[in-house]
């Protein structure tokens, strides 16, 4: 039996650490039921859980399995200047970086559920922060061979406004988008972003000459989310809890 609802949690500013543990957490938790319901009939399956976490983290930057260690610019007494910490995780892509005012979102989803397709997966994440743009105005969309969402991606001015690096295992997600809505691109001065040092990063903020509400941005992206992977009825507005 697929279970297609999908449990949202918005967990607020959350140390990057300590987050990343509590996705394994979920992760774990999924892929064990999985690999329980093999031994069971069918009557006897548990039906497997899905997740969609919002978070903000504090100055940290993140390497992925494929990533470049010289692609970060600081040294570690730099980083503790900077305010921020680093770290080498399990998602693929390279190097990237999270702070305060951008949405990053982790879905934790059994694919089994929804489409075994990892191809397809990447470009919903991606259709959500396009169709997302589009309430504010902005054109955007994919840049050939390279996995996110861009303005003017053709373009000698193109730009990234939102990263993206995920984990898949027994077709079980985890990490996600980094969608920068008010962040402080300075930050991205001190790595060479996903490893791509021809191409420019912006914001959200920075496109519209204004912040935007975090609160208003999470709602759309919720909806558009949900839609997008017909998760249960199309979205109404409220989300399923987690009992």
């Amino acid at each position: 039996m697929k279970n297609k609802q999908i449990i949202f949690k918005d967990l607020g500013i959350m140390d990057y650490k300590a987050c990343w543990e509590y996705q394994e957490q979920l992760f774990n938790q999924i892929v064990e039921q999985k690999v329980a319901n093999r031994s069971l009939s069918e009557h006897e399956k548990i039906p497997t859980k899905n997740y969609l976490l919002f978070v903000e983290h504090p100055h940290v930057y993140t390497m992925g399995k494929s990533g470049n260690e010289n692609n970060l610019l600081l040294n570690s007494n730099e980083l503790k200047l900077k305010e921020a910490t680093y770290h080498k995780i399990n998602r693929g892509g390279d190097i990237t970086y999270h702070g305060p005012g951008q949405l990053v979102a982790y879905p934790i989803l059994d694919l089994d559920n929804f489409f075994t397709d990892i191809h397809k997966y990447l470009r919903l994440l991606e259709e959500t922060i396009i169709i997302t743009l589009k309430d504010y105005g902005i054109t955007s969309g994919r840049s050939k061979g390279e996995t996110g969402v861009w303005l003017d991606a053709e373009n000698t001015n193109a730009r990234k406004i939102c990263a993206m690096g995920v984990r898949c295992s027994r077709w079980v997600t985890m990490h996600g988008w980094g969608f920068n809505v008010n962040a402080n691109l300075n930050y991205f001065n001190n790595i060479i972003p996903c490893g791509i040092n021809d191409k420019a990063v912006t914001s959200l903020n920075k496109e519209l000459g204004r912040n935007v509400d975090m609160n208003e941005i999470k709602e759309k992206l919720k909806i558009n989310f949900y839609n997008l992977f017909e998760a249960g009825n199309q979205y109404s507005g409220i989300l399923p809890k987690e009992d």
